[in-house]
């Protein structure tokens, strides 16, 4: 910027060869006297050094030399006057710049420095230059700040010391020198003017941080280029990227003014990299709780190993959010999942590992193992090669003994099991779009309340979230929508599923899921379910259904409520137990399924909403509530809403206890549920013994094991027609089924009563 070349200002005053009327004695002010004529000053038309000069002998305390010409001053420009001088003869006096302030109507602007620093001559015929900046603005380097009441002024030198001496002085120039100041007029920093440069291989960490210094609130600027830093840096003012930075990968780049993935992004020029560096920033510094995707979407080739971003951290407890973006499989063979064949033995006395395991080093820590006696969603925790050992995640109900399992580790977009401990871990507004090609989020080993809320976990691969040990602890999932990629299969056909549970506490509220093969396998106990529709049907007439909700903890403490619960069941079994028969330990219990719907299209009539599969034998029910349930059949009504799978073992229905099972409503089924049930009785001919069958009543096919009311129905006739004012007693278990109760009278009485009948004991 230079307003004479811009706007054509005349900067520098004329010559003195055009005249020393041009030239005050006084400030430089109308009216002030000149040095035309004056007895002490002379122009001096050919000097050696100078050409054309003014010689002035000193004959004032203060002589002073000012241009009478106005020269303007404007906001943002900074001029630099400059004089040369020497001395001739006589005293040697102290030289410096100085000017008259000139603010609106001509009145000087009071308050401003109006001199600058005093250069003392020290020789006759040397030389010497001084200068002074002028300016608005009190920028370093200004000598004479005058601010934005200045509006012009009358510039040239002083005299100062003893009198007598007798000086020359060139023609005074005066010039925009504005560029200079160009870096501190702008709002950035260039990290080149700090010695920094962008060849890809000098370290540049002092430049960057010497920028950082010096912006004081201003914006740094990396220019065009790839600047290497050796080691970790931090800015503490906003950075702008043109060029791109390079750093080893245990190093990391803090962005405190502006940490987005925006900006990491334009900083190491591609998005992959900007994000891994992003995510080990979050967790390396304390200035952010978050990383803000800024709504983008990250093409992904491979899995993002997550802790190897931050490769000298495997343990990590303080609250971190990643938030909305969106991360997109793209096609590659880097989503193949591999698959390992290998024989190993389990053992009743390490009930969480295998081993003797051929082919370990092959085997990824994060497989799910497949084999006769395995459960579902049991996977590998972490792998001893040299003593041929894995831990897996949950105890395998049939498998003592040596076989051969296949481990398959599915590949997905974010995989944060390189983490021995996570917890505070949020993931917030994203979209996963596994396409088909990825899973989504695998989480870490263990920790503590990880937090899913508002995300699309789309078309997954294999998994939707995977929660390989206990991880998952307290864990959150809110307002998600689950998207399977097997929409188009038959409901008995789709595998993919959407998260599993392994460990205690987990919240799981108003989501939405589309056609899993399960939408959740859940271990552990403590989880609430609430507000959740998930739906798994399909256009087939008579189609097969599986399991929405699999409960494989028999003793769960897990409540269901207010959930849609649509074309698909809830799987209550022990399957991750190493002992599944019933030994003195708790069994199946401390359930409640209350204010739910469900319903089922075109299901087959064998459809059941609620089953319980016992893994071994003497398997009871002790504490379950079903109340304030809807379960309703279209097209095609179904015989029963519960039952039990005896595909491995029975239940014990001899055991029953503490089953509350009423306030349902049903919609096209055939045989309604409920315990306590109240049933009318009628009997028109006189007998001593009645005969209530409960038979169906009873949830999952349990026996009549208390009568805990008989009330009549008008009076009880005898033989005679004559009332009869008797009680009755009634014994339970009766009948083939052991489902009937005999009410037994004094006398053969007729009559109706309604008698309430329970399944279980209450102790």
């Amino acid at each position: 910027m230079n307003k004479a070349i811009t706007e054509g200002l005349i900067l520098t005053p004329p010559p003195f060869e055009n005249g020393l009327d041009f030239w005050s004695r006084g400030d430089g002010t109308p009216g002030s006297g000149t040095y035309d004529g004056f007895a002490s000053a002379a122009f001096v038309p050919a000097d050696q050094d100078f050409g054309g000069c003014v010689e002035i002998q000193k004959t004032e305390a203060t002589q002073t030399l000012r241009f009478m010409g106005e020269t303007p001053l404007l906001p943002g420009c900074y001029l630099q006057i400059k004089a040369r001088v020497k001395a001739v003869s006589g005293n040697l006096p102290g030289v410096r710049i100085a000017g008259f302030a000139g603010g609106a109507g001509g009145v000087e602007v009071a308050g401003v420095t109006t001199v600058g620093p005093t250069t003392t001559l020290t020789s006759y015929g040397d030389v010497t230059e001084i200068t002074a900046i002028v300016g608005t603005g009190a920028r370093p380097g200004v000598t004479l700040a005058w601010g934005p009441q200045a509006l012009y002024g009358h510039f040239g030198i002083d005299l100062t010391g003893a009198n007598g001496g007798v000086i020359r002085v060139d023609d005074i120039e005066i010039t925009d020198i504005t560029s200079a100041f160009l870096r501190t007029l702008m709002d950035w920093v260039d990290v080149t003017d700090y010695g920094a440069i962008g060849d890809g291989v000098t370290d540049n960490v002092a430049a960057f941080e010497a920028a950082d210094a010096a912006a004081n609130g201003r914006e740094i600027l990396v220019p065009g280029g790839t600047f290497y830093l050796a080691d970790s840096v931090t800015f503490e003012s906003r950075t702008r990227f043109q060029g791109n930075v390079t750093m080893p990968d245990d190093k990391y780049l803090a962005l405190s003014q502006n940490f987005d993935f925006d900006t990491y992004a334009s900083a190491f020029g591609d998005e992959v990299e900007g994000f891994k560096k992003a995510f080990q920033a979050l967790l390396k510094q304390s200035t952010h709780d978050s990383l803000d995707l800024c709504g983008r979407s990250i093409g992904l080739r491979e899995p993002i190993d997550m802790q190897a971003c931050v490769p000298d951290i495997d343990t990590f407890s303080q609250r971190r959010v990643i938030r909305n973006g969106q991360f997109d499989a793209i096609p590659d063979t880097a989503w193949d999942t591999d698959d390992v064949t290998s024989s190993a033995t389990y053992q009743l006395s390490n009930k969480r590992r295998l081993s003797g395991v051929s082919n370990v080093a092959n085997i990824a820590v994060g497989s799910l193992i497949e084999g006769n006696g395995v459960g579902r969603e049991v996977y590998v925790t972490a792998r001893n090669v040299s003593a041929q050992t894995l831990d897996i995640s949950e105890e395998l109900y049939d498998a003592v003994g040596s076989q051969t399992y296949t481990f398959k580790r599915f590949k997905y977009l974010l995989d944060f099991s390189g983490f021995e401990y996570v917890s505070q871990f949020n993931i917030s507004d994203i979209d996963f779009r596994g396409d088909g090609l990825a899973s989504c989020v695998l989480i870490a080993k263990a920790g503590l309340i990880w937090h899913f809320r508002d995300c699309y976990l789309n078309r997954p691969k294999d998994r939707g979230i995977t929660s390989i040990g206990l991880g998952c602890q307290g864990m959150m999932i809110d307002r998600c929508q689950f998207i399977s990629n097997e929409q188009g299969l038959l409901a008995q056909d789709r595998e993919v599923i959407g998260y599993n549970i392994n460990a205690n506490d987990c919240k799981i509220r108003d989501n939405r899921a589309t056609k899993w093969g399960h939408w959740a396998v859940v271990h552990g106990s403590g989880h609430m379910f609430q507000g959740n529709h998930f739906f798994q049907g399909d256009d087939v007439p008579n189609g097969s259904r599986k399991a929405g909700l699999v409960l494989t903890r028999a003793n769960s403490k897990i409540v269901i409520s207010s959930n849609y619960i649509d074309n698909c069941f809830i799987e209550w079994s022990n399957e991750h137990d190493a002992e599944p028969d019933q030994s003195n330990e708790l069994s199946f219990g401390s359930l409640s399924i209350i204010g739910n719907i469900f319903t089922s299209a075109r299901s087959g009539p064998w459809f059941r909403f609620i089953v319980v599969k016992p893994y071994g034998p003497r398997h009871f029910i002790n504490g379950l509530t079903v109340t304030g349930n809807t379960f309703k059949a279209l097209d095609g009504a179904i015989d029963r809403v519960d039952a039990v799978d005896d595909s491995i073992a029975s239940l014990d229905v001899n055991r029953m206890r503490n089953v509350e099972w009423t306030g349902n409503t049903y919609h096209a089924v055939g045989q309604w549920t409920a315990s306590p049930m109240m049933l009318q009785f009628t009997e028109n001919t006189p007998l001593q013994t009645w005969t209530c069958d409960f038979d169906g009543w009873m949830p999952f096919g349990g026996l009549l094991r208390n009568v805990t009311g008989i009330v009549p129905l008008g009076p009880l006739r005898n033989t005679g027609n004559v009332p009869e004012y008797v009680t009755s007693y009634a014994d339970v278990m009766q009948g083939a089924n052991g489902t009937e109760a005999w009410l037994t009278w004094p006398v053969a009485v007729s009559g109706r009563v309604n008698v309430v009948g329970r399944v279980d004991n209450p102790f």
